[in-house]
């Protein structure tokens, strides 16, 4: 009604970055009402992508928590921190524009800063129903997507958001470094000496029928920890799952583990047998994650996923995985 120009994310960001509503000529007050809602986006909006002029005077964002110096927690899935160091690339955004969000009273609370990663949004302004508070937040927002340290960044989502990945080619033949947190600590734990000696010792005391199999491109049995705690951590449950496509990477299941909140203490890959094998510290956690990731799909196949029917055994030979 003010004649503002609304830009709206795209849901996910699965089809562009920004939607720019366009009310038709001699919209009433109920159609520019209806502009502001999903079905307003569908109806009477164009696509705006990375090429996109846009220029944004003022940015809205949700919040879980908000403190008073302007630290914001989200729901942890990276979407508004992604979306805000987006249109940072693509210049929508200056270091002056200001990024409000609006919540409930009982929403602003105390924050630790050590919270908050270099990739965090953070807020100038919060509104609540009882009052407006202006944080005069120093700590400095992000100036573009930090590749390597924005752990909600993997390959998975990368093939979800064809807009990321494009600004990511861009951005790669700039020389600007975008190898991804888990393939940046896989690139730098797989170059020292220590995990070079331990490669090759592997290499001369694997079995020939085991190393002409490699050859073959035949991916055998790899095993990776993703928490120290395995060791000594009382009964270990497995969790079964089956229907991995050949094309998936162990890191991309690693990947959909963490963003669905089902990272176990260890993974058993088994990519030729497209198959895998999850340890959870005890029975509760892993049908926990048995719940969370029934009907997950990921290269175009519905995963399997079920308690294990019998414990794996533990004197099988297990291959330290270096992706």
């Amino acid at each position: 009604q003010a004649r503002k120009t609304l830009l709206v994310p795209t849901p996910r960001l699965r089809t562009g970055l920004f939607n720019r509503i366009v009310p038709p000529a001699g919209a009433t007050k109920e159609i520019l009402r209806i502009c502001a809602t999903s079905q307003g986006v569908k109806e009477y909006s164009v696509p705006v992508g990375l090429d996109g002029k846009a220029r944004v005077d003022l940015v809205v964002v949700g919040s879980v928590a908000v403190s008073e110096k302007g630290w914001r927690i989200g729901k942890g899935e990276g979407y508004a921190d992604m979306e805000y160091a987006m249109m940072v690339s693509m210049g929508a955004v200056q270091e002056d524009t200001p990024v409000i969000t609006i919540v409930h009273d009982c929403q602003v609370l105390d924050i630790a800063e050590e919270l908050l990663g270099d990739h965090d949004l953070t807020v100038d302004y919060i509104l609540t129903p009882s009052r407006t508070i202006k944080t005069n937040c120093k700590r400095p927002k992000p100036q573009g997507i930090i590749w390597n340290k924005a752990s909600y960044l993997c390959s998975e989502m990368l093939k979800k958001i064809p807009i990321l990945k494009n600004l990511r080619c861009r951005e790669q033949q700039t020389g600007k470094d975008v190898a991804l947190q888990d393939e940046h600590s896989e690139l730098v734990n797989a170059s020292t000496p220590a995990a070079l000696t331990e490669r090759m010792m592997a290499e001369k005391t694997r079995p020939e029928a085991a190393r002409n199999s490699a050859q073959r491109g035949q991916r055998g049995v790899e095993s990776d920890s993703l928490s120290p705690r395995l060791e000594g951590s009382g009964t270990i449950t497995t969790v079964y799952v089956g229907n991995i496509p050949p094309s998936l990477r162990v890191r991309e299941l690693k990947c959909a583990l963490r963003e669905f909140h089902a990272a176990p203490l260890r993974v058993n890959w088994q990519g030729a047998q497209h198959r895998a094998f999850l340890d959870y510290k005890d029975k509760a956690t892993a049908e926990s994650a048995v719940s969370s990731l029934k009907g997950l799909s990921l290269g175009g196949n519905t995963l399997q996923v079920e308690l294990a029917k019998n414990q794996r055994n533990k004197g099988q030979v297990e291959i330290n995985s270096q992706k």
